[in-house]
């Protein structure tokens, strides 16, 4: 079995983490100048590097895998488990000056853990260095993080993404096409680890070495763009019928109503942001293909548009609602009935 891409092109070094300045450049500097915390505490949202940078920490300490020790804290939560750490960051290291315990999703134990655990950090033996990650900061007591020096991992931007997956792909012998490498990002959501696993899927079903962004769309579920242009001319054109179709056709080629969401939102947006902004042409010529980008300022610049904020922020709550409904494309389809014929709605 080949090895999985998020883990082939995990960051072992501080100079291959990308995106997160704000938290390697303090950590270099003061791991170089011998300023060692007893505690860290990583947080972000989920994909973001937080654990490969524990690990790059530990490696920079001069700790060996025999004296790095990771725990899940979704599986190890109660507090037998954290006694159990307790008793055994007496022990001196293997073969390190320093052994490093990484404890991923730290908010998920109980608040006797948290408690347990609270003593330990509070006075920890000098061989012993603490990371803790969370993607839900907020779950964590006062008491815990106050004891830690907290490093905030920020969700890579699209354009960022971009550049990451086409070099992998790159990398991989296949090239990715423009508004392909687009749509992987879009997908990924702000998380490295999701870019890879889209790609990765992508790649082996791929039937030559260079992707298309219709291949993408196909193997993903996500609607091709004619569908998601086809509910900005039914706002533009008051005509429900038209929005309703590309609807059902999404619907029925298995499309994903929260990406064609999602999608949707992304076109609405940049119609409103070059109405307003004529230096977001240059921006969204990276984001969506000459010819959307075409059908976009053509919305944008119409001399009675129809597509406005109002508009936005309703397909915002749909959006929301996608997720949570029992037929999945129904927050949308009340969206549109609601943009286009909003007294039908009323009645």
């Amino acid at each position: 079995m080949s090895l999985a891409l998020y883990r082939k092109y995990r960051p072992q070094e501080f100079d291959d983490v990308r995106g997160q300045d704000q938290v390697v450049k303090p950590l270099q500097g003061a791991l170089k100048q011998g300023n060692i915390s007893h505690a860290y505490l990583f947080t972000g949202t989920r994909g973001t590097g937080k654990t490969s940078v524990a690990r790059i920490v530990a490696r920079a300490l001069g700790t060996t895998d025999t004296d790095l020790y990771e725990l899940d804290a979704a599986s190890n939560r109660g507090i037998e488990d954290v006694r159990a750490l307790r008793e055994a960051v007496n022990t001196l290291p293997f073969e390190s000056t320093y052994k490093v315990y990484i404890i991923d999703e730290v908010h998920m134990l109980t608040k006797e853990a948290f408690n347990a655990l609270l003593k330990t950090l509070e006075e920890p033996p000098a061989h012993v260095i603490f990371i803790l990650a969370t993607t839900e900061l907020e779950k964590l007591p006062e008491t815990i993080v106050s004891r830690c020096e907290v490093h905030t991992f920020k969700s890579p931007s699209r354009k960022l993404l971009k550049e990451y997956v086409v070099e992998v792909a790159k990398k991989e012998g296949f090239k990715l096409e423009h508004a392909a490498g687009e749509l992987i990002a879009l997908l990924a959501d702000g998380s490295f680890r999701d870019a890879n696993g889209v790609l990765q899927k992508i790649l082996a079903s791929s039937s030559d070495k260079t992707v298309s962004v219709d291949e993408v769309a196909l193997i993903m579920s996500a609607p091709k763009g004619e569908l998601v242009n086809g509910i900005l001319y039914a706002i533009q054109e008051s005509d429900a019928s038209r929005g309703l179709a590309a609807l059902r056709s999404a619907t029925d080629s298995g499309v994903d109503m929260k990406v064609f969401a999602k999608l949707l939102l992304e076109k609405l947006r940049a119609v409103l942001l070059l109405r307003y902004s004529k230096d977001m042409k240059d921006v969204f010529a990276e984001e969506f293909s000459e010819e959307d980008l075409s059908i976009l300022e053509g919305f944008a610049h119409t001399e009675n548009p129809k597509i406005n904020s109002t508009v936005l922020t309703r397909f915002l709550d749909a959006y929301g609602a996608v997720s949570r409904a029992y037929i999945a494309h129904l927050p949308l389809e009340l969206a549109l009935v609601d943009t286009v014929s909003p007294h039908e709605v009323q009645r």
